[in-house]
């Protein structure tokens, strides 16, 4: 929560900056970190949610993995005090210059996701002497309810080994002799809050362990994926998902044998709620149809909106409360009409200069930053450092 006497001491801060709160993070990774644990279960943080430093620290300490999905992630993950075998690259696209960074480095897991990325990983591994760890992401067909642009387990999406290429696969695989099986990866989607969606999962990955087991491999990791979702509708009183209800899910309906890890990747539900983006009225526009509020920050600070009209809570921080209300457009400065942060929302009557949160911003916020329209580089203050 951001509460009065912290708005206060944003008065003198140039804006637009991230805001993040170290007590919600500080939570939210030991709810996370304390159901997971008991149960066994190993967690990796997606640095595409954020890879701010001081927040990486943070999950590095805790004792999470890193889930990256480029060679630069890697180098960051190792930067900030990941161990290499504690870090697992995914990513669709992978360059060879990534794949040979990854593997002079002896990270634990390549997330393959084609039969051509086998054969060029088994190639790269060759020529270093080196045998390359990997998992296979199989697409499960499961549909996960929430944004196509963040929907990544159907059989349309470009994510994953088709299930057609599968037995193909398996044989590729008993060819390329500096590669190692060590498990299989999902991945559904993103933003999830539907339970059902990942019980679902569950029986997909039974089916395709036992698919793996029948023929022969022995099936070490299961990778789950991520995706589990949080309110943005209600970011103080709902600031920490339920991570009980959902590591509960797999533990349930996962079947695995003594042997086997449980592997997550998770991004949003661990950072989402600890970032808000603070901003300054620049401009107020009254009119017939419309009021708009003009802020100083825009889609180049908070991509999200703009780029699949994703909802953020928009507070506020200097206007007094009231029973009454105005509708506002919230927009920003940059030259396109796609740079608006929410309609039709209800705040005090705001003036210039008032302080704006916009809420729950600690995951695809600064990670999606540009300097389009030749914008000032991010700024950043952390709760315990005001």
């Amino acid at each position: 929560m951001i509460n009065t006497d912290i708005a206060t001491k944003f008065a003198d801060r140039e804006t637009p900056f991230y805001y993040y709160d170290m007590d919600v993070l500080a939570r939210t990774l030991e709810a996370a970190h304390e159901a997971s644990q008991k149960r066994g279960f190993h967690v990796h943080y997606a640095l595409k949610a954020n890879f701010n430093d001081v927040l990486l620290k943070r999950i590095q300490e805790i004792g999470f993995g890193a889930d990256c999905v480029s060679g630069n992630e890697v180098r960051k993950a190792i930067e900030c005090g990941f161990t290499p075998q504690n870090i697992t690259f995914a990513g669709v696209g992978k360059s060879d210059k990534e794949i040979n960074y990854a593997l002079t480095q002896q990270i634990f897991a390549f997330n393959v996701e084609s039969i051509q990325e086998l054969e060029v990983i088994n190639e790269l591994a060759s020529k270093q002497g080196v045998k390359a760890n990997v998992a296979l992401r199989i697409n499960p067909n499961v549909d996960a309810h929430t944004h196509h642009y963040i929907t990544t387990g159907l059989d349309e999406n470009k994510f994953g080994v088709p299930n057609a290429d599968l037995e193909k696969c398996a044989s590729v695989l008993k060819k390329c002799e500096f590669i190692e099986l060590v498990g299989l990866h999902f991945h559904v989607g993103s933003q999830i809050t539907d339970m059902t969606v990942f019980k679902s999962l569950c029986v997909k990955v039974n089916e395709w362990k036992n698919w793996f087991e029948e023929r022969g491999t022995q099936i070490r990791v299961l990778n789950v994926g991520g995706g589990l979702g949080i309110d943005y509708k209600n970011p103080d009183s709902n600031s920490i998902p339920d991570f009980e209800a959902y590591f509960d899910i797999f533990d349930r309906f996962l079947e695995r044998k003594p042997y086997q890890e449980v592997h997550f990747e998770l991004g949003r539900a661990l950072v989402a709620q600890c970032g808000s983006l603070i901003s300054r009225v620049l401009y107020v526009k009254n009119g017939v149809k419309k009021n708009f509020l003009v802020l100083d920050a825009g889609m180049t600070e908070l991509m999200r909106p703009a780029l699949y009209q994703a909802y953020h809570k928009i507070e506020n921080l200097s206007a007094v409360e009231t029973e009454e209300s105005l509708n506002y457009d919230v927009v920003g400065p940059i030259c396109e009409s796609s740079d608006c942060f929410g309609k039709e929302v209800p705040l005090p009557d705001s003036g210039r200069g008032d302080l704006i949160a916009i809420r729950s911003a600690g995951a695809y916020g600064e990670v999606m930053a540009s300097r389009y329209n030749l914008r000032e580089e991010i700024r950043f203050v952390y709760s315990d450092q005001l």
